[in-house]
C-alpha cells in the first residue's frame, strides 16, 4: 500500500493576499518550525494497520509527497518505509536549489538567501542562464518572507536528497539539459488535469464556462487570452495599463480578472474601457484554462509564468507573452523566451510599469511573427509525445513497477 501526500494549499489561499502579507508569513512560519503538528493522521496512517483489516494486512510501504512536504517524507524515514519527492515546479528550479552550498561558496549569496551579487549564473552549459536576483526564493515577498521561504526550502532539500525517488512534473523534451545533468531526476510529466479520468476539483474560485461559447464565435487564432494565476496582485496604474493595452491592440481578448486581483476591483477599470470594448472583449472572473487554451480561436497566452499555465500553454501549442510576479515564474520567462523561443519577455518603465503600449507591441510583434507559433507546434508535439508512449510515460512506468516491487 502506498500513501500520497500533495501540498493542499485551499487554507493558504484563502488567507493569504499576496506574499509580504503578515498572514502569509505566520503560516509559513507554523508550518516551518511545527511541521508535524497539523498531521497528526500520518503518523496513525503509516504507524499502525488499518482496523478494517486483518491482523497483520496491509500496511503503508511507501510514501509519494509533494517535495515541499518534507514533514511526510521525514516521518517516512523515521519510520524506514520507502519514499518518493514529486517536484511538480520545473525541475531547473529544483536544480538550483541542490546548488545552493556552491552559490554561498561563490559569493552570489549568504546562507540566509540573500542575493550578494547580480549576476547571471549557469549551473552547465546545457541549462540556460538565469539571473541571480531572480532566484525563486530572493522574489517571493518582503526581507522576512523571503528568508522563512528559504528555510523551508532547505528542509525541502534535505528531505529530496533522502527519497528513494525524484519525480519530476516536466519532459526530457522540455528540460533536456537539466535532466542530463541530473539523470536521478525522472521526468514523468508534464501531468495535465485534461488526462484525469475524473473531474478535476480544488479551484479556489468558479469557473465561467459560458467563455467557451463566446469562444466559439470568434474567429480561428485570433482571441488574446490574459490569465496571471491565483497571486498575481496589481495596483491601480498597472490595472489600468494592461486594460488600455488591451484596448489598443483592436483584438478580441478575454481577460481573467479575480476578484482578489486589485482592490475595488469593479471600479478599477479606466473610464469607458467597458464600454468601448465590449464587442470584442470578455472579461470573465476564472475560467477553465486548458479548455481555453484548446479553442482553436486562442491564438497567444499573456502568462505569469506558473509552471502549470507553462506546460499548459506549451501543451497546446499556444505562444506566450510573459509577465512574471515572484518565485519560479522568472525562470519559466527564461526557458519560454530564451530556450524554446516560444515567447516575448515584458519590459517595465522607469517606474517599474508596463506600459499599454508595450503591451501592444509586443503582442504585435509575437502575432505578426509566424515563427513563434511553428515553435510552438512543434514543442507541443515533441512535449505531446513524451507522454504518449514517449520517456515520460516509460519512466512513470518504471515508477510503477518499482511501487510493485516493494
Amino acid at each position: 500500500m502506498f500513501l500520497f501526500i500533495r501540498k493542499g494549499g485551499h487554507s493558504l489561499n484563502q488567507n493569504w493576499r499576496g506574499p509580504s502579507s503578515q498572514n502569509g508569513e505566520h503560516i509559513l512560519n507554523t508550518l516551518l518550525h511545527n511541521p508535524t503538528t497539523p498531521f497528526p493522521f500520518l503518523w496513525l496512517s503509516i504507524s499502525f494497520p488499518s482496523p478494517t483489516t486483518k491482523e497483520g494486512g496491509d500496511k503503508i510501504t511507501c510514501v509519494i509527497a509533494d517535495a515541499t512536504m518534507a514533514w511526510a517524507l521525514e516521518v517516512a524515514e523515521k519510520l524506514g518505509i520507502r519514499r518518493a519527492a514529486f517536484w511538480t515546479a520545473a525541475a531547473a528550479v529544483l536544480a538550483v536549489s541542490l546548488n545552493i552550498p556552491k552559490l554561498i561558496s561563490d559569493g552570489i549569496m549568504d546562507g540566509d538567501g540573500r542575493i550578494l551579487k547580480d549576476q547571471m549564473v549557469q549551473l552547465s552549459p546545457t541549462i540556460p542562464p538565469m539571473k541571480s536576483t531572480n532566484f525563486f526564493w530572493a522574489v517571493i515577498g518582503d526581507e522576512a518572507t523571503c528568508k522563512i521561504y528559504f528555510d523551508t526550502l532547505i528542509k525541502t532539500i534535505i528531505s529530496v536528497e533522502s527519497a528513494d525517488w525524484v519525480i519530476c512534473n516536466s519532459s526530457y523534451d522540455l528540460e533536456s539539459g537539466t535532466f542530463s545533468l541530473y539523470p536521478d531526476f525522472l521526468s514523468v510529466g508534464p501531468l495535465l488535469a485534461t488526462n484525469r479520468l475524473g473531474k478535476s476539483a480544488g479551484y479556489f474560485w468558479s469557473e465561467d464556462s459560458a467563455c467557451l461559447a463566446w469562444l466559439d464565435q470568434q474567429p480561428t487564432n485570433s482571441v488574446i487570452y490574459v490569465a496571471f494565476g491565483s497571486c498575481t496582485m496589481f495596483d491601480q496604474t498597472q490595472f489600468e495599463e494592461v486594460a488600455l493595452g488591451l484596448e489598443l491592440t483592436n483584438r478580441p481578448f478575454m481577460w481573467v480578472v479575480r476578484q482578489d486581483m486589485i482592490a475595488n476591483v469593479d471600479y478599477a477599470y479606466p473610464k469607458g474601457f467597458k464600454d468601448r470594448v465590449h464587442n470584442r472583449g470578455l472579461i470573465v472572473s476564472w475560467a477553465p484554462q486548458q479548455q481555453v487554451l484548446s479553442h482553436p480561436s486562442v491564438a497567444c497566452f499573456i502568462s505569469h509564468c506558473g509552471w502549470n499555465s507553462t506546460t499548459e500553454g506549451v501543451a497546446n501549442g499556444v505562444p506566450f507573452i510573459c509577465w512574471p510576479y515572484f518565485a519560479d515564474q522568472f525562470a519559466n520567462e527564461t526557458y519560454i523566451c530564451d530556450e524554446w523561443k516560444v515567447g516575448l519577455r515584458l519590459c517595465k518603465d522607469e517606474n517599474g510599469i508596463i506600459r499599454k503600449e508595450e503591451i501592444n507591441d509586443k503582442l504585435e510583434h509575437l502575432l505578426g511573427d509566424k515563427g513563434y507559433k511553428e515553435r510552438a507546434l512543434s514543442l507541443q508535439a515533441k512535449t505531446m509525445g513524451s507522454i504518449r508512449g514517449g520517456s515520460s510515460h516509460k519512466n512513470f512506468n518504471k515508477f510503477v513497477e518499482w511501487i510493485k516491487d516493494i
